[in-house]
């Protein structure tokens, strides 16, 4: 067997066990070193999560966007990697504001306070600059993402985490649109709450110095990778303050400056 008939095996048995262990909601190994271990090109990571992006509009869901991850300096050094990494969104992986999300869906799940773009032109550059993203905004809304790592015990490396769909599992969009001309997304404050205890804070800035830096960088490397950002899409741009363990019967609200608020609620078993 040629090396990458290897390879194509590798990509299609790592991604069927991630889609697995997501239905069963039973975590499994790290998958890295299948896929070429710590030294693996992240190509191959990704591979694996367009097998599983294949698989899902084959089944009918509806692709409505992209979250984007590792938008924190600090995240990045950890995992050795000197850029964002991407997931893909689903219409089935969105909970209204405030709406019980179902104990029993999700592995070891952990939220983060967002700020979401929707997006009304297609950006199809092969390089898109601030201009681009602004006048293709539509809104911004407040956002909560609903982590979840189908590998044991967060134990990941960037190739864990991309071919996992970027640890993605499901987000919660706030009610209130916003036009980017009102906002500073820079300075703007955020804090979440899990009841009256302040659980994460956080500023624009500490999404790669501007939300728009995440959503440009996003905005090209799709078109580089054959799924180009569309009108009607939501971008989740990353994470403002540090993520937070959620669990059953856990509310968490997110308040950034100058958006509202939004709300995250998890049943009780």
């Amino acid at each position: 067997m040629s090396n990458s008939a290897v390879v194509e095996t590798s990509v299609e048995s790592v991604a069927l066990a991630l889609r697995e262990a997501e239905l069963s909601q039973t975590a499994i190994a790290p998958i890295r070193p299948q896929l070429g271990g710590e030294s693996a090109d992240v190509d191959i990571a990704y591979a694996a999560q367009e097998v599983n992006t294949q698989r899902a509009l084959a089944e009918g869901r509806r692709l409505v966007g992209r979250k984007i991850g590792l938008t924190s300096v600090a995240v990045q050094k950890q995992l050795g990697v000197d850029s964002p990494d991407f997931g893909m969104l689903f219409a089935d992986m969105a909970f209204g504001d405030g709406e019980a999300i179902p104990a029993g869906r999700l592995i070891q799940p952990k939220v983060e306070a967002e700020i979401a773009l929707v997006i009304n032109k297609d950006l199809t550059k092969e390089k898109h600059t601030y201009a681009d993203i602004i006048s293709a905004t539509e809104y911004a809304l407040p956002a909560i993402e609903v982590v979840d790592s189908r590998i044991e015990n967060w134990k990941i490396s960037l190739i864990d985490t991309v071919a996992d769909n970027a640890s993605s599992a499901g987000f919660v969009l706030g009610s209130k649109p916003v036009k980017l001309e009102n906002l500073d997304l820079v300075n703007c404050k955020m804090i979440m709450t899990r009841g009256d205890e302040v659980v994460s804070q956080g500023v624009g800035k500490a999404c790669l110095s501007n939300p728009l830096n995440a959503a440009v960088w996003l905005a090209d490397e799709m078109v580089r990778r054959g799924r180009p950002l569309l009108a009607g899409d939501i971008v989740l741009t990353g994470a403002l303050g540090p993520m937070v363990v959620a669990h059953p019967g856990d509310e968490f609200k997110v308040e950034i400056e100058g958006f509202g608020s939004v709300v995250a609620a998890f049943a009780a078993e």
